[in-house]
């Protein structure tokens, strides 16, 4: 497909379309449309497809001109050759406008690339000089902000080492008396003292405390048995002597009665004395038996007095002893 340039219109004129085919056909708004039906043989060869040619349209007309009917060629060729003759030189002049037309523009455009072209340059140029002091201005800024930076650190370290030394001033000391006081920093004869001797002799004290205790225990066992066998002779012996002196008046009861009972028969002692003898040897016998009672009641309590005395310094030999 070829294309073809065509200039634009001058001011007053405009294109139109012109049919410059082999065939002319008639233009209409409504395309003619027909039903066509066709019935083709089997196995039959398709013939060549013949050229192209379009069916005709609209209504053929004709009409005689005989020779010098219609116009006489001299006088009537003159008015259009005048006419191809101007339209030739008018389209030429147009031409040659035209042309100082293209050439004014192509002058304007070449100046206006060059105006562009300068601008453009300038453009570019403020554009790096813009960069160049953006870049500089950021540079400037950032070292700015690195030396802000720098400050800040340079006085925090200088704020943090001034509070380090400050608290340590006070921490080294209490650091090393705490580790001092949980035995991190021990002399070490004092050490062996504290973890070898020191325990060795608590446990010999508490194992001869032991033995104390136990020796304390046994004596009070002792003493207890001690005191309870006394409690016990002593309630034995005010038992004893209770029914002694119930027995004492007892026999003082039965003196009584056999003395009331000599008074009355007094009168018939002389009657019969053997009788009044033998009583009386009868109540001198029971007052030997009642003698003899007491004598032996005493002597069992002063042997049971004498037990536990000697039982009480066996006890605190041994409690020595231990």
């Amino acid at each position: 497909m070829v294309l073809f340039y065509v200039a634009e219109p001058v001011e007053g004129r405009k294109h139109i379309d012109v049919q410059t085919e082999l065939y002319l056909e008639e233009l209409s708004d409504r395309v003619e449309e027909a039903d066509v039906e066709c019935q083709t043989d089997a196995f039959l060869d398709r013939p060549p497809s013949p050229m192209f040619v379009p069916a005709k349209s609209g209504v053929d007309c004709e009409t005689q001109i005989l020779e010098g009917d219609l116009f006489d060629f001299d006088v009537e060729v003159r008015p259009i050759l005048e006419v191809m003759v101007g339209k030739t030189v008018e389209q030429s002049l147009l031409e040659v406008m035209e042309e100082e037309e293209l050439a004014n523009l192509r002058s304007q455009q070449r100046a206006f690339e060059e105006l562009r072209n300068a601008e453009l340059v300038e453009q570019q140029r403020l554009e790096e000089q813009e960069r160049r002091h953006r870049e500089e201005k950021e540079r400037r800024m950032k070292q700015q902000r690195e030396i802000l930076r720098k400050e800040k650190e340079t006085a925090d370290k200088i704020a943090a080492r001034a509070f380090a030394q400050s608290y340590l001033a006070d921490l080294v000391p209490s650091v090393f008396g705490t580790l001092s006081d949980n035995g991190y920093f021990f002399d070490p004869v004092e050490r062996d003292v504290e973890q070898g001797f020191l325990p060795w002799l608590m446990d010999c004290v508490a194992e001869q405390l032991d033995v104390v205790m136990r020796g304390r225990t046994v004596l009070d066992g002792l003493l207890r048995d001690v005191v309870r066998q006394r409690i016990e002779a002593y309630n034995q012996l005010e038992n004893k002597l209770q029914e002694e002196q119930l027995a004492q008046e007892a026999a003082q009861n039965r003196l009584e009665e056999k003395l009331a009972e000599g008074e009355a028969d007094e009168n018939a002692a002389a009657e019969q004395p053997k009788v009044t003898i033998s009583e009386g040897e009868k109540e001198s016998a029971a007052d030997e038996e009642g003698a003899a009672d007491t004598d032996q009641a005493e002597e069992s309590e002063k042997k049971e007095d004498a037990e536990p005395a000697a039982e009480e310094p066996a006890a605190e030999e041994q409690a020595g002893e231990e």
